[in-house]
């Protein structure tokens, strides 16, 4: 059996990578989620801007939240979506929906 398709989607739905596409994930000073892709080119995608007046920071360690739930979802036999989401009480999380 292969490994299902996990799709990480940014934040207004702009854009969507495939997990296994991405070669590193960062966080800066703002609180930016970032992922950069493997290949030539190197594409730096920003999932989330993290300083919106309307919701909190991100977590000091949301994106290494954001490898965790990926790396879960790779035991899963189905195909997931991961997306961040904001809840005023929750704060900040990692959404997973199925396909």
């Amino acid at each position: 059996m292969s490994a299902p398709d996990v799709w990480v989607v940014k934040d207004d739905g702009g854009d969507i990578v495939r997990a296994t596409a991405i070669a590193a994930v960062g966080r800066d000073y703002n609180g930016n989620i970032t992922v950069r892709l493997l290949g030539g080119d190197q594409a730096l995608i920003t999932l989330l801007v993290g300083h919106s007046p309307d919701h909190s920071h991100t977590p000091e360690d949301f994106h290494r939240q954001l490898v965790k739930v990926i790396s879960g979802l790779s035991d899963t036999a189905e195909p997931a979506v991961v997306r961040p989401s904001h809840d005023p009480e929750r704060g900040w999380q990692w959404q997973v929906e199925r396909l």
